[in-house]
């Protein structure tokens, strides 16, 4: 589904740098409470709006580090992919730079489907009826269970949308540069306009960099997205590396850059940034999402933001198949639940993600993206007689941005889940002028890694084991 109107984009800066994946003390947690630990489903006005659509008939791009379509909540979402690293599989489905699995996690957060423990692999059961019709009961004990699959696993926002898993090879210590040698400025432009061509209605980038400028060499590839009416979903970045403002390709004209929140919804301390180019804030703490072999991890970051809010423009191209991609994006801004200074700010951009009236709200909006153009911004900035763009304006109590990060402790393991493998604090994702950090668009804190159980609270035997989670 795809009607050509313009999309839009838009600027500012910077992203954090550390990585830290911490293995568990805690017992392992049964799968009911991996969906009952999904509170933003029901504080945000998701499980309202699928009263009338999960996303059905939308496909959605994860560019990130690979997407593991065979994990069990993931079985059927993803339909096509590539790999633009040189390094990857050919489908995009095999996890492969400094965080392989953390494709994985986006998507599920996105596109989950949850599942029913015991469920022969491949399965595909029919998805579940609407809530509240007669009949309907929960499936399981924990909160949630009656969404998706199966009362087991992660439900994402749209968990009837579909999934292009685009891979992008991560530089960092432990994976090191990319075996293919191609550069990261070269991989995002060519996902981008894969993505594109392939039939994206949105496309989700959790990855960030410490400049708030881009390559003129992205110029084309977004241009590409906007002219044929794509919403991009960027995440903003996040304090706790050391970095405070957001860089590209969040502050690309027009593409949509989520912030962070905390559990109490106020914006986070360390799992968020800030910048003129935030459009909408959603949670970036406290999150849980699936991992390859069977597994789920506690997480935070804003690259789990974005997937959040490009799992609503799904459900909005969904439910609006004639709103052009501007106007997904500005009923996503003019519906969020103002937060901070009254009006626009610094770090929650337009409000806070309200999914509900995101999807039914009755409102009409701007044609034109109020995140900006990337044509009129190439048109006034690209030109050979005009001066240099202008640098984002800069929130008067945000630092300087750096690009130096200490990295944190290596974590330690308690048995059972075995050793830790300690990822670097930084991972640098190309060279020549804008440094691309994690793909966690800053960092991404794996707290606690969970063995998937059944909604009883038994352990569920499956494939892959806790001591290399990644």
């Amino acid at each position: 589904m795809r009607s050509r109107a313009l999309l839009a984009l838009r600027t500012a800066g910077v992203l954090t740098g550390s990585l830290a994946l911490l293995l568990p003390t805690a017992l392992p947690a049964a799968a009911d409470d991996v969906r009952g630990d999904q509170y933003w489903l029901g504080e945000y006005g998701i499980t309202e709006a699928w009263a009338s659509t999960r996303g059905e008939g939308v496909t959605v791009a994860v560019i990130d580090s690979g997407v593991d379509g065979s994990q069990q909540d993931l079985t059927g979402a993803v339909v096509g992919g590539t790999d633009v690293s040189g390094a990857g599989g050919p489908a995009g489905e095999l996890g492969i730079g400094e965080v392989p699995s953390h494709g994985t996690l986006v998507s599920t957060l996105l596109a989950g489907r949850g599942h029913t423990a015991g469920q022969a692999p491949g399965a595909l059961p029919a998805p579940d009826p609407e809530p509240g019709r007669p009949g309907v009961t929960e499936q399981g004990p924990g909160a949630y269970g009656q969404y998706g699959r199966g009362p087991d696993g992660v439900v994402g926002v749209a968990p009837e949308a579909d999934l292009l898993a685009v891979s992008v090879w991560v530089d960092g210590p432990t994976s090191g540069p990319n075996p293919a040698g191609i550069p990261v400025e070269e991989q995002i432009p060519e996902a981008v306009t894969w993505a594109v061509d392939h039939g994206a209605d949105v496309i989700n980038i959790s990855i960030g960099s410490t400049s708030t400028e881009w390559p003129e060499s992205w110029d084309e590839a977004f241009l590409h997205a906007e002219e044929n009416d794509v919403v991009i979903v960027a995440a903003a970045g996040n304090r706790a590396g050391g970095l405070s403002q957001v860089g590209a390709p969040a502050t690309i004209p027009g593409v949509l850059a989520v912030a962070g929140l905390d559990r109490s919804g106020t914006a986070s301390a360390g799992a968020s940034s800030e910048g003129i180019s935030i459009g909408v804030a959603a949670p970036s703490e406290n999150l849980v999402g699936g991992m390859p072999g069977g597994l789920y991890a506690d997480w935070s970051g804003t690259s789990g933001s974005a997937p959040l809010v490009a799992g609503v423009a799904a459900l909005v191209r969904a439910r609006h198949p004639g709103l052009s991609a501007a106007e997904v994006v500005n009923r996503i801004l003019d519906t969020a639940r103002d937060a901070g200074p009254p009006g626009f700010d610094t770090l929650y951009g337009y409000g806070v993600l309200d999914a509900a009236a995101a999807v039914e709200e009755d409102l009409e909006v701007p044609a034109e993206n109020r995140l900006g153009s990337m044509a009129e911004w190439i048109h006034l900035y690209r030109r050979a007689d005009h001066p240099d763009p202008p640098a984002p304006i800069q929130p008067e109590q945000a630092p300087p941005p750096t690009a130096t990060v200490t990295p944190p402790p290596a974590p330690t393991a308690t048995e059972p889940f075995g050793s830790s493998r300690a990822l670097g604090a930084v991972v640098v994702l190309g060279s020549g002028g804008v440094l691309l950090l994690a793909l966690v668009t800053g960092t991404v804190h794996v707290l606690r890694v969970r063995r998937r159980t059944t909604s009883a609270g038994t352990p569920e035997p499956g494939p892959g084991t806790a001591d290399t989670p990644r």
